[in-house]
Order: C-alpha cells, then sequence, then structure tokens
C-alpha cells in the first residue's frame, strides 16, 4: 500500500477510539459562536466523504475531473446532524473513510496518475489547483485526506498528521 494509503488508514484507526471518548455532550458544543460542534464537523466529514465517494468511482470512468461542489452549510442543517447519536455518527464516519480507504487502493495506478487539464478543483478542493494547471485523481484524493486531518485537528483541538 502507498504510504499516503497507509497513512489514512492510520488517520482513520487512531482518530476512531478518540472520538468515541468525546461525550454527547461536548460533541454538542461548539468550540465558539458561529463554528460547528464536533457533531456538525463529523456529519460534514461524511458529506464530504458522501460527495467524493462519487467523484473518486466517477473519475474512474472519463477523462476530466469536473464535478459538481456542494454547499456544506446547508447539507450539514438539513441533516440535523446536532441531534444526532454522537457514537452512531463516528461508526459511520469510520465505516465510509473505510470505505474509501478501499476505493482509493482499488483504483488503477493509470487512473490514479492520468493527467487531466480539464476539472473543477479550483473550487471543490480543500488545496484548490488554478484552473489552467493540469491534476490528477490522486491529488484529489491525497486533497481529501487533508481536508479530513484539517477537520479532525478542529475536533481534537491539535493539529492531526
Amino acid at each position: 500500500m502507498e504510504p499516503w494509503l497507509e497513512d489514512f488508514k492510520q488517520t482513520i484507526d487512531s482518530a476512531f477510539p478518540r472520538l468515541l471518548r468525546i461525550s454527547e455532550a461536548d460533541s454538542e458544543a461548539p468550540p465558539a459562536d458561529e463554528h460547528w460542534s464536533s457533531k456538525q464537523i463529523i456529519g460534514h466529514l461524511i458529506d464530504s466523504a458522501a460527495n467524493n465517494h462519487a467523484r473518486f468511482v466517477l473519475a474512474q470512468f472519463k477523462d476530466d475531473l469536473v464535478f459538481p461542489g456542494y454547499d456544506q452549510n446547508k447539507w450539514v442543517q438539513a441533516q440535523q446532524y446536532e441531534s444526532a447519536s454522537w457514537p452512531q455518527l463516528v461508526e459511520l464516519w469510520r465505516a465510509y473513510n473505510l470505505h474509501l480507504l478501499h476505493v482509493m487502493s482499488s483504483a488503477p495506478k493509470e487512473k490514479l496518475n492520468q493527467v487531466r487539464t480539464e476539472h473543477s478543483l479550483q473550487t471543490i478542493a480543500f488545496e484548490t489547483v488554478d484552473r489552467t494547471a493540469p491534476t490528477t485523481l490522486e491529488y484529489l484524493m491525497k486533497d481529501y485526506v487533508a481536508h479530513l486531518k484539517h477537520h479532525l485537528s478542529q475536533v481534537f483541538g491539535e493539529v492531526v498528521t
């Protein structure tokens, strides 16, 4: 397995028990006004997994990386993550990301490294790519992992590496 995929697996495996140790009450408390609670952050990561799951699969059947974005705030609001069970959200987050690890690991190398000149990563990526710069599916997958770590850092109050 590629080192970045091993790192993704380690991130899932190490974050899972730490997330479960957060109490229901603590998971509902936003760190400050206008910020998401841990429940809402994990809900957002589930939404991100769902959207990127489709992207990672579809990218294997086309020559571009053009995908629609989504309004993350509306998704979080519509699903009312703050009233969901914390352990169930954490279990879903873990299961979905383990599946994405499988999808990423199963993608053919030629599809991962295929250079794509048409993409929407200038708007949908965490670390955006200029519209005129070529990119790859592997970049999009690694970007997903960076995004996940960014939000786990918010939950844990420390940088997740």
